[in-house]
């Protein structure tokens, strides 16, 4: 019995020690990848493979912290604490041996120990991924690998096969692969971004953002939802997260739409389809917008302009179907006691100063990494300015730690995408899923943009936006441009925005079910609801790559012509959807409204005159029997 205690006692003493060693270690380790980022970002990067080396160490050592193994276990081991370390011990041979790796190891081979450390470090990527992401983006990156070493075993696609060796130090020690493009941008700007983000909620100007949206809209017809997705767009213009959205923002406004009159699936959907559009929405779009910068060549700054229009159409759309639900179930504004004070939100208007920063950073030609450090001071000092507001400087230094921690998963999926990536490149499996691509849609646009579509949703069942945009980037986006002589950037953005809409189509729609916990709702039927109050996501990409003027790259009277017309064939959409106009609709008159937005739309003054007589026919129709 006293043998029993004395272990049991020992037990508990060693779980203590390891806890405290382990909560030390995430401290340190977050605060120590934040300032590395903060010094390169101000001072300058290292070359590629060694900026990528020390942001994915520490990054993997965070991750096996502060990750469990298996869902079953409660808290890290010792194991894990040492998976951590031989993370780090991994990284620091690449960064220690960096010389030899990048120039006489590709003449004369790599050693022996150099194979066992890239296997090593591989399988730590793969590890950590799996933790904190999922296994779907494992499998694929491990079928991946195997089909650069076999194959000429595969019965499509088949290739030579690339030894094994050379595919272990490829994969970790080149900036094709594991360092390759995603995690060259992640740990340039990516992270700053990120932490920027977290700085903006974690202190007062989140909340201004919620604030200022409820004053400007609460009243009107529906207040609480056109205010949670006004607040949305505002979150989504520095935060860039669909999930994390709607975590942050519809703890506060889906209570808020329920207690005005909204059913909890249409609550919780209206701001899962809100938040979503974060990721699209500017200056600050999601991580994988700034990828996309680098894989076109195109500079931030110009991708940031042109998808502005866009996304503003995004949220055009959403606010219409909002607008017309609420008028159909008489649902009211906001009291004015239930909004913020007119007074206190002019006061504070210079809470806005850090997206003024980055926007006019950008806007003068400043790499986005230096707009995202100018945001980050400007985001501190107003912070400092009134004393309410004012961050402790322990709850500063803890910021250091909470960005590094909402980094880890963006970390993880890029290192891992880009082991897909490379795949696609180095076996020419690219060049042969064009091909069959191109077989599959007969040569035609709207096919290929068909079937470019589903692929995204179904990766986005098990990847995170930006894997699913790295791998459809990698394969269906130089298909769109090469071959239809479509604008490399439209390209681009139309699979940009169906990766991101992923995360609110069903059946697997992550931000629309986090939205659904909150509101206690229906999973399925909030999906199926933030997927119809989403439709403008679905009509936007298409508007994209067949009338491309909607990015300003043509005239302006072509762009005021594209910009009108999708607009007010959204609005139309928006309406037969809901199922009101001036009063409740017919089902023959919602459908008619449907057709009528959707050709009003298109790209084709036949069918948008048709479109528009439609529409008309509809709405003289309601006004001459009402009369």
């Amino acid at each position: 019995m006293e043998q029993s205690i004395s272990d049991s006692r020992a037990i508990a003493h060693q779980a203590g020690v390891l806890g405290a060693a382990i909560r030390w270690s995430v401290v340190a380790f977050g605060s120590l990848l934040t300032l590395f980022q903060l010094y390169t970002g101000y001072f300058g990067t290292y070359v590629s493979l060694v900026q990528g080396a020390i942001h994915v160490g520490i990054a993997l050592a965070l991750i096996f912290m502060l990750y469990p193994a298996t869902s079953r276990k409660q808290q890290t081991n010792w194991l894990d604490f040492f998976l951590a370390l031989l993370a780090i011990g991994v990284n620091v041979y690449l960064i220690v041996n960096y010389n030899r790796l990048v120039t006489t190891a590709i003449i004369i081979g790599y050693s022996e120990l150099d194979v066992a450390v890239a296997i090593i470090g591989i399988a730590l990527v793969l590890e950590a991924t799996r933790r904190c992401v999922g296994l779907p983006l494992v499998a694929i990156a491990i079928i991946a690998i195997f089909y650069m070493i076999y194959g000429n075993l595969f019965p499509i696609f088949t290739h030579p096969g690339i030894s094994w060796k050379r595919v272990a130090a490829d994969t970790y020690f080149t900036s094709s692969a594991i360092f390759g493009t995603p995690i060259q941008v992640s740990s340039t700007y990516i992270y700053l971004f990120l932490l920027f983000g977290v700085i903006l909620v974690r202190t007062p100007i989140g909340q201004y953002f919620s604030d200022l949206a409820f004053l400007a809209t609460g009243r009107m017809t529906g207040g609480a939802a056109k205010a949670a997705v006004f607040a949305s767009a505002l979150q989504g213009m520095v935060s860039g997260s669909s999930i994390s959205n709607t975590v942050a923002s519809g703890s506060f406004t889906i209570p808020m739409m329920r207690r005005s009159g909204f059913k909890p699936e249409f609550a919780a959907a209206t701001e899962a389809s809100a938040s979503t559009g974060g990721q699209i929405m500017p200056p600050v779009m999601g991580a994988a917008a700034f990828i996309m910068a680098a894989y076109t060549g195109v500079a931030y700054r110009d991708i940031m302009i042109m998808a502005a229009i866009p996304a503003a159409l995004y949220f055009a759309g959403i606010f219409a179907t909002v607008h017309f639900y609420a008028a159909k179930n008489r649902i009211s504004g906001l009291s004015r006691d239930e909004l913020p004070a007119s007074s206190e939100i002019f006061l504070s208007i210079y809470l806005l100063l850090p997206l003024f920063a980055i926007v006019a950073s950008l806007l003068l030609g400043r790499t986005p990494t230096f707009a995202a450090f100018v945001g980050i001071v400007t985001a501190l000092g107003v912070s400092l300015i009134r004393k309410k507001t004012r961050p402790s400087i322990g709850e500063i230094l803890r910021l250091g730690e909470l960005g590094a921690r909402t980094a880890l998963p963006v970390i993880a999926a890029c290192a891992t995408a880009g082991i897909i990536a490379s795949t696609v490149t180095k076996t020419g499996l690219g060049v042969s899923v064009s091909k069959e691509l191109l077989a599959l849609s007969g040569g035609d646009l709207l096919p290929m943009l068909f079937l470019t579509m589903v692929a995204s949703f179904v990766l986005g069942m098990g990847l995170p936006t930006t894997a699913n945009y790295i791998v459809t980037a990698s394969v269906a986006a130089p298909i769109i441009s090469k071959n239809f002589d479509i604008p490399l950037v439209a390209a681009h953005l139309f699979v940009f925005y169906f990766g991101i809409l992923a995360d609110i189509t069903p059946p697997v729609c992550l931000a629309a079910y986090a939205a659904a916990g909150l509101a206690n709702a229906n999973p399925m039927k909030t999906g199926m609801t933030a997927f119809l109050l989403a439709i403008s996501g679905f009509v936007v990409p298409y508007v994209i790559v067949f009338q491309p003027a909607i990015l300003l790259s043509a005239g302006m009277l072509e762009f005021i012509k594209v910009a009108v017309s999708t607009l007010a064939g959204l609005i139309f959409l928006s309406a037969g959807i809901a199922g009101y106009f001036t009063s409740t609709l017919t089902a023959v008159e919602r459908f008619l409204l449907i057709v009528g937005g959707v050709l009003l739309i298109a790209p084709s003054a036949v069918l948008s005159l048709i479109g528009l007589g439609l529409i008309f026919l509809t709405v003289l129709t309601r006004k001459w029997m009402q009369t």
